[in-house]
């Protein structure tokens, strides 16, 4: 329990035999609040006899001792150090300011580790050297990690993770490479310290729908795939070659690789060719024709077999497929052949090219037709079937109906079999034109010409199978057509014709 004095009574100090230093500084009592305060003047303390000596004159002793050493280095160092500064080795990006402070550093390091005699100074890389290798390495570790990690020693950071711990983010403790003041592990940048909203975690942005949807996307991208292994060897690699000896084969769709034994070889496809001609000249069996065929062009496919008897044999197919009406046989070939004519093989090529615009002509394919056209040279617009085709276009898109049927008697090739195909819309088209121009009625006679029948009772049973029997009357020297009263029946037939085209077989 500490004591105090009464007021008014001015406690004595204690006497001390040897003067003390005081511990703190005496500050005297304020007695009112109106009183302003007055600083005391520093207390002056004895000074100890034995002064420790200052800083600056143990380090002014330390630099002399300092200097006195580098008087001692060897010529080695001295060597090094006026390569430093040579013309030749000098690099305007490394001041000689850096130069120097980087050559103290060195020296003094080596210095410090006793390595000074003992160091290869010949081949240690110069100053300015040694400061751009650090100048790459502090570049080098503030730009972010490259996708793909080289094995090196350098510790795996861990992105997966809920929440980035700062220890994941660090330098490695052990390592060559100088830190850059502002990539110091000491203080985390701004970016490093903001907060960012995890994507995993249970209050996580992403929605159960969202989730839902990856999997949907996996579904479809085949993530969940069967871990099921079929043990069978894999098909071998390029094409087979036959070995069945069998000139006749059915035509049946491949399920599973072809096997060698079922695949007859090009000779023996020759020798089946000549065959199936003999005998459609003989019989003319379409059905069986056609699936010969099939089954020789299958074989010529599976071998990739791609000459000149290739092309016979889709063109000979073809030609049959036009002869019987089957569209769909004539599309695969003519699709095939144009891809063997474009890869150079010789064939004719001009007479399918004036199939194929024709054949678009049927189909009203009008954009396939105009490709069809570009791909023409002015040379092949010149020959016959192809300028003959390309007058049937032109003939039907000007609505010249007389010059198109006069085509129509003159078509070379195999032609008139296409022109067959829609020949019967086109004759409704150009009725439906005469019942507008002449009225009220037309000799048979003059439509027999004009629309290209064969007879007038082939034009008069065109007639009657568009229930214009109504439409005919016998006169004393001819048969008129009452066109007048057929207008609408025509028109209906020719909506009819023209609202559907049969592309059995289109690619």
């Amino acid at each position: 329990m500490s004591w105090a004095p009464p007021p008014g009574v001015q406690a004595a100090p204690y006497g001390y035999s040897t003067p003390l230093s005081a511990a703190y500084t005496a500050v005297p009592v304020r007695q009112g609040f109106g009183q302003a305060y007055q600083g005391q003047s520093q207390y002056s303390h004895p000074t100890p006899a034995n002064q420790p000596q200052s800083t600056t004159q143990m380090t002014s002793s330390s630099d002399q001792q300092g200097q006195q050493q580098k008087f001692d280095w060897p010529n080695s160092v001295r060597s090094y150090v006026q390569r430093s500064f040579q013309s030749s080795n000098l690099d305007p990006s490394v001041s000689r300011a850096e130069m120097e402070a980087k050559l103290k550093e060195t020296i003094r390091y080596t210095q410090d580790c006793g390595t000074m005699y003992t160091m290869d100074w010949d081949n240690m890389p110069l100053p300015q050297t040694l400061i751009k290798n650090e100048r790459q390495q502090a570049l080098m570790s503030s730009m972010p990690p490259p996708p793909v990690q080289e094995p090196t020693p350098t510790p795996a950071v861990n992105f997966n993770t809920k929440k980035r711990k700062s220890s994941d983010l660090s330098e490695p403790e052990h390592t060559n490479a100088p830190v850059v003041p502002w990539r110091s592990t000491k203080a985390l940048s701004l970016e490093d310290r903001i907060t960012k909203p995890s994507m995993d975690g249970p209050l996580s942005a992403r929605s159960k729908f969202q989730k839902h949807g990856d999997k949907r996307q996996r579904r479809g991208d085949g993530g969940y795939q069967s871990s099921y292994r079929s043990t069978s060897p894999p098909p071998p690699m390029g094409p087979i070659r036959g070995e069945n000896m069998s000139l006749e084969k059915r035509y049946l769709r491949l399920t599973a690789a072809p096997k060698p034994a079922d695949v007859r070889p090009e000779h023996v496809l020759r020798l089946t060719l000549d065959l199936l001609k003999k005998k459609w000249r003989k019989d003319g069996n379409y059905n069986y024709i056609c699936d010969q065929f099939k089954s020789l062009r299958q074989d010529l496919t599976v071998q990739q077999i791609r000459n000149e008897f290739t092309v016979s044999v889709y063109e000979i197919h073809a030609r049959i497929a036009l002869e019987k009406g089957d569209l769909g046989e004539y599309n695969q070939c003519q699709t095939q052949l144009r891809a063997l004519y474009k890869s150079g093989l010789e064939g004719n090529s001009i007479e399918f090219k004036a199939y194929r615009i024709l054949y678009f002509i049927h189909t009203a394919n009008k954009s396939a037709l105009n490709d069809a056209i570009a791909d023409l040279t002015t040379a092949e617009k010149e020959e016959d079937p192809i300028k003959h085709a390309l007058n049937v276009r032109s003939a039907l898109a000007a609505g010249n109906y007389h010059k198109f049927f006069k085509l129509y008697l003159d078509v070379p090739n195999m032609g008139a079999y296409l022109m067959d195909m829609f020949i019967r819309r086109e004759r409704l088209a150009a009725l439906c034109r005469m019942c507008k121009a002449f009225k009220p009625e037309l000799k048979l006679r003059w439509i027999t010409e004009e629309l290209a029948f064969e007879s007038d009772p082939e034009a008069a049973q065109f007639i009657i199978d568009c229930d214009g029997e109504g439409l005919l009357l016998e006169r004393d020297d001819h048969i008129a057509v009452l066109v007048a009263k057929g207008a609408a029946l025509f028109e209906a037939a020719r909506a009819a014709a023209f609202s559907k085209v049969d592309l059995k077989g289109q690619i």
